[in-house]
Protein backbone atom coordinates (compact mmCIF):
# COMPACT_ATOMS: atom_id res chain seq x y z
CA UNK A 1 0.00 0.00 0.00
CA UNK A 2 2.49 2.57 -0.78
CA UNK A 3 0.52 4.94 -2.70
CA UNK A 4 -1.24 5.90 0.48
CA UNK A 5 -1.44 9.79 1.06
CA UNK A 6 -4.10 10.60 3.13
CA UNK A 7 -3.71 7.93 5.69
CA UNK A 8 -0.60 5.99 7.37
CA UNK A 9 -0.64 2.18 7.78
CA UNK A 10 1.93 0.98 10.13
CA UNK A 11 2.18 -2.54 11.79
CA UNK A 12 4.43 -3.85 14.71
CA UNK A 13 3.89 -6.65 15.65
CA UNK A 14 0.38 -7.40 15.95
CA UNK A 15 -0.59 -4.27 16.35
CA UNK A 16 -1.68 -2.46 13.36
CA UNK A 17 -1.55 1.76 13.36
CA UNK A 18 -3.84 4.05 11.10
CA UNK A 19 -2.94 7.36 10.88
CA UNK A 20 -5.50 9.96 8.96
CA UNK A 21 -2.58 12.35 7.61
CA UNK A 22 -3.73 15.62 6.45
CA UNK A 23 -2.79 17.54 9.18
CA UNK A 24 -2.47 20.74 6.90
CA UNK A 25 -5.96 20.48 6.69
CA UNK A 26 -7.09 19.46 10.24
CA UNK A 27 -7.36 16.14 8.80
CA UNK A 28 -10.81 17.03 7.21
CA UNK A 29 -12.13 13.60 5.59
CA UNK A 30 -12.63 13.57 1.98
CA UNK A 31 -12.82 10.92 -0.88
CA UNK A 32 -9.29 10.49 -0.89
CA UNK A 33 -9.13 9.44 2.70
CA UNK A 34 -12.40 7.27 2.52
CA UNK A 35 -11.10 5.47 -0.63
CA UNK A 36 -7.78 4.71 1.26
CA UNK A 37 -9.34 3.62 5.01
CA UNK A 38 -11.02 1.38 2.92
CA UNK A 39 -8.06 -0.04 1.72
CA UNK A 40 -6.64 -0.10 4.90
CA UNK A 41 -9.30 -1.55 6.87
CA UNK A 42 -10.08 -4.42 4.59
CA UNK A 43 -6.31 -5.41 4.91
CA UNK A 44 -6.68 -5.18 9.04
CA UNK A 45 -9.85 -7.23 8.47
CA UNK A 46 -8.29 -9.82 6.28
CA UNK A 47 -5.07 -9.97 7.89
CA UNK A 48 -5.02 -12.77 11.02
CA UNK A 49 -1.47 -11.31 12.09
CA UNK A 50 -3.40 -8.25 13.17
CA UNK A 51 -4.97 -8.42 16.82
CA UNK A 52 -5.56 -5.07 17.84
CA UNK A 53 -5.26 -1.54 15.80
CA UNK A 54 -5.14 1.91 16.83
CA UNK A 55 -6.69 4.64 15.11
CA UNK A 56 -4.99 8.04 15.28
CA UNK A 57 -4.75 11.49 13.60
CA UNK A 58 -1.47 13.38 12.48
CA UNK A 59 -0.59 16.70 13.88
CA UNK A 60 -0.83 18.47 16.83
CA UNK A 61 -4.07 20.17 16.04
CA UNK A 62 -7.43 17.71 15.06
CA UNK A 63 -7.77 13.34 15.41
CA UNK A 64 -10.44 14.73 12.43
CA UNK A 65 -12.12 18.25 12.41
CA UNK A 66 -15.07 16.74 9.68
CA UNK A 67 -15.82 16.06 6.15
CA UNK A 68 -14.86 18.06 3.70
CA UNK A 69 -17.96 19.30 2.35
CA UNK A 70 -17.04 20.81 -0.86
CA UNK A 71 -16.55 17.12 -1.89
CA UNK A 72 -19.54 15.33 0.01
CA UNK A 73 -22.21 18.03 -1.00
CA UNK A 74 -21.43 17.90 -4.53
CA UNK A 75 -24.11 15.54 -5.06
CA UNK A 76 -23.41 12.85 -8.17
CA UNK A 77 -26.17 11.22 -9.99
CA UNK A 78 -28.35 8.78 -8.00
CA UNK A 79 -26.66 5.67 -9.89
CA UNK A 80 -23.29 6.86 -9.30
CA UNK A 81 -24.10 7.45 -5.28
CA UNK A 82 -25.59 3.79 -5.11
CA UNK A 83 -22.79 2.30 -6.90
CA UNK A 84 -19.95 4.61 -4.77
CA UNK A 85 -21.99 3.80 -1.29
CA UNK A 86 -21.77 0.23 -2.08
CA UNK A 87 -18.30 -0.10 -3.11
CA UNK A 88 -16.97 2.09 -0.46
CA UNK A 89 -19.15 1.74 2.71
CA UNK A 90 -16.22 2.80 4.79
CA UNK A 91 -18.17 2.75 8.34
CA UNK A 92 -19.92 -0.62 7.59
CA UNK A 93 -16.33 -2.20 7.14
CA UNK A 94 -14.97 -0.49 10.51
CA UNK A 95 -17.77 -2.41 12.39
CA UNK A 96 -17.51 -5.69 10.90
CA UNK A 97 -13.72 -6.09 11.77
CA UNK A 98 -13.57 -8.30 14.20
CA UNK A 99 -10.37 -6.96 16.04
CA UNK A 100 -10.33 -3.94 18.89
CA UNK A 101 -9.87 -1.17 17.40
CA UNK A 102 -8.71 1.65 19.68
CA UNK A 103 -9.18 5.28 18.96
CA UNK A 104 -6.40 7.79 19.85
CA UNK A 105 -8.54 11.47 19.87
CA UNK A 106 -6.89 14.78 20.33
CA UNK A 107 -7.72 18.03 19.18
CA UNK A 108 -10.66 18.37 17.23
CA UNK A 109 -12.96 15.53 16.88
CA UNK A 110 -16.03 17.00 15.28
CA UNK A 111 -18.68 15.79 12.54
CA UNK A 112 -16.97 12.79 10.60
CA UNK A 113 -14.32 12.59 13.73
CA UNK A 114 -17.18 11.75 16.10
CA UNK A 115 -18.23 9.34 13.34
CA UNK A 116 -15.12 7.33 12.89
CA UNK A 117 -14.19 7.39 16.49
CA UNK A 118 -17.61 5.71 17.36
CA UNK A 119 -17.16 2.86 15.14
CA UNK A 120 -14.26 1.87 17.26
CA UNK A 121 -14.08 -0.58 20.42
CA UNK A 122 -12.57 1.83 22.63
CA UNK A 123 -11.75 5.56 23.04
CA UNK A 124 -9.23 7.74 24.62
CA UNK A 125 -9.07 11.21 24.46
CA UNK A 126 -6.00 13.45 25.37
CA UNK A 127 -7.62 16.39 27.70
CA UNK A 128 -7.99 19.32 25.58
CA UNK A 129 -9.82 16.91 22.89
CA UNK A 130 -12.99 19.05 21.79
CA UNK A 131 -15.97 16.70 20.44
CA UNK A 132 -19.04 18.00 18.37
CA UNK A 133 -21.76 17.13 15.49
CA UNK A 134 -22.28 20.71 13.94
CA UNK A 135 -23.78 19.33 11.11
CA UNK A 136 -27.78 20.19 12.14
CA UNK A 137 -26.26 23.98 11.74
CA UNK A 138 -25.18 23.70 8.33
CA UNK A 139 -28.43 21.87 7.30
CA UNK A 140 -27.75 18.68 7.05
CA UNK A 141 -27.54 15.74 9.16
CA UNK A 142 -24.43 13.52 10.45
CA UNK A 143 -24.78 10.53 7.30
CA UNK A 144 -22.05 8.26 8.43
CA UNK A 145 -23.84 6.94 11.29
CA UNK A 146 -23.88 9.34 14.16
CA UNK A 147 -27.46 9.36 14.71
CA UNK A 148 -27.41 5.45 15.44
CA UNK A 149 -24.11 5.08 16.97
CA UNK A 150 -24.42 8.00 19.50
CA UNK A 151 -27.38 7.28 21.10
CA UNK A 152 -25.69 3.98 21.19
CA UNK A 153 -22.91 5.24 23.24
CA UNK A 154 -24.35 8.16 25.59
CA UNK A 155 -27.72 7.74 25.33
CA UNK A 156 -30.65 9.28 23.51
CA UNK A 157 -31.08 12.31 25.46
CA UNK A 158 -27.50 13.25 25.57
CA UNK A 159 -26.97 11.90 21.73
CA UNK A 160 -29.96 14.64 20.68
CA UNK A 161 -28.45 17.23 22.94
CA UNK A 162 -24.83 17.16 21.01
CA UNK A 163 -26.82 16.88 17.55
CA UNK A 164 -29.78 19.35 17.72
CA UNK A 165 -27.58 22.28 19.95
CA UNK A 166 -24.69 22.11 18.04
CA UNK A 167 -22.02 22.84 21.06
CA UNK A 168 -18.65 21.19 21.80
CA UNK A 169 -18.20 19.39 24.63
CA UNK A 170 -14.64 19.31 26.29
CA UNK A 171 -12.75 15.80 27.15
CA UNK A 172 -14.41 16.04 30.92
CA UNK A 173 -17.47 15.81 29.68
CA UNK A 174 -17.14 13.45 26.86
CA UNK A 175 -15.77 11.14 29.95
CA UNK A 176 -18.96 11.70 31.74
CA UNK A 177 -21.47 10.57 29.44
CA UNK A 178 -19.38 7.58 28.23
CA UNK A 179 -18.54 9.31 24.84
CA UNK A 180 -14.80 8.28 25.63
CA UNK A 181 -13.52 5.44 28.07
CA UNK A 182 -10.32 7.55 29.54
CA UNK A 183 -9.06 10.59 29.39
CA UNK A 184 -5.07 11.40 29.76
CA UNK A 185 -2.63 14.14 28.97
CA UNK A 186 -1.49 14.70 25.03
CA UNK A 187 2.08 13.16 25.49
CA UNK A 188 0.63 10.44 26.82
CA UNK A 189 -2.25 9.62 24.55
CA UNK A 190 -0.47 7.33 21.93
CA UNK A 191 1.65 5.11 25.00
CA UNK A 192 -2.43 4.45 27.12
CA UNK A 193 -3.85 3.34 23.56
CA UNK A 194 -0.27 1.07 23.12
CA UNK A 195 -0.91 -0.07 26.69
CA UNK A 196 -4.44 -1.16 26.15
CA UNK A 197 -3.41 -2.95 23.05
CA UNK A 198 -0.53 -4.86 24.33
CA UNK A 199 -3.07 -6.38 27.20
CA UNK A 200 -5.48 -7.36 24.82
CA UNK A 201 -2.91 -9.14 22.93
CA UNK A 202 -1.36 -11.03 26.05
CA UNK A 203 -5.49 -12.66 25.73
CA UNK A 204 -6.26 -15.21 23.67
CA UNK A 205 -7.66 -13.90 20.39
CA UNK A 206 -10.16 -16.22 20.01
CA UNK A 207 -11.90 -15.19 23.31
CA UNK A 208 -10.82 -11.46 22.66
CA UNK A 209 -12.43 -11.48 19.22
CA UNK A 210 -15.54 -13.99 20.21
CA UNK A 211 -16.35 -11.45 23.54
CA UNK A 212 -16.65 -8.39 20.79
CA UNK A 213 -18.75 -10.64 18.08
CA UNK A 214 -21.07 -11.28 21.39
CA UNK A 215 -21.75 -8.08 22.12
CA UNK A 216 -22.02 -6.18 17.91
CA UNK A 217 -24.16 -8.67 16.79
CA UNK A 218 -26.12 -8.91 20.61
CA UNK A 219 -26.72 -5.77 20.51
CA UNK A 220 -29.81 -4.76 18.52
CA UNK A 221 -31.16 -8.35 19.05
CA UNK A 222 -33.91 -9.26 22.07
CA UNK A 223 -32.26 -10.05 25.15
CA UNK A 224 -33.03 -13.63 24.64
CA UNK A 225 -31.24 -13.70 21.04
CA UNK A 226 -28.45 -12.06 22.00
CA UNK A 227 -27.80 -14.82 24.83
CA UNK A 228 -27.99 -17.49 22.70
CA UNK A 229 -25.38 -15.72 20.78
CA UNK A 230 -23.22 -16.33 24.00
CA UNK A 231 -23.88 -19.41 24.21
CA UNK A 232 -23.40 -20.38 21.27
CA UNK A 233 -19.99 -18.50 21.23
CA UNK A 234 -19.13 -19.62 24.37
CA UNK A 235 -19.51 -23.29 23.61
CA UNK A 236 -17.61 -23.02 20.38
CA UNK A 237 -14.42 -21.56 22.06
CA UNK A 238 -14.44 -24.21 24.62
CA UNK A 239 -14.41 -26.66 21.87
CA UNK A 240 -11.65 -24.98 19.52
CA UNK A 241 -9.97 -24.84 23.38
CA UNK A 242 -10.45 -28.59 23.73
CA UNK A 243 -9.27 -29.28 20.63
CA UNK A 244 -6.19 -27.45 20.76
CA UNK A 245 -4.74 -29.37 23.79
Amino acid sequence: MSDLEAVIYEKNDDIAYITLNRPQVLNVYNVRMRDELYQVLGAIKDDPTVLVAILKGNGEKAFCAGADLSEFLTAPSPTAARQVRWERDVWGLFLSIPQPVIAALHGYVLGSGIEMALCCDIRIASEEAQFGLPEVGLGIIPAAGATQTLPRAVGRARALEIMLIGDRIDAKRALDIGLVNQVVPRNELLSAAESIARKIVSFDFRAVQSAKQAVMRGLNMPLSEGLEIERNLASLLRHKKRSSE
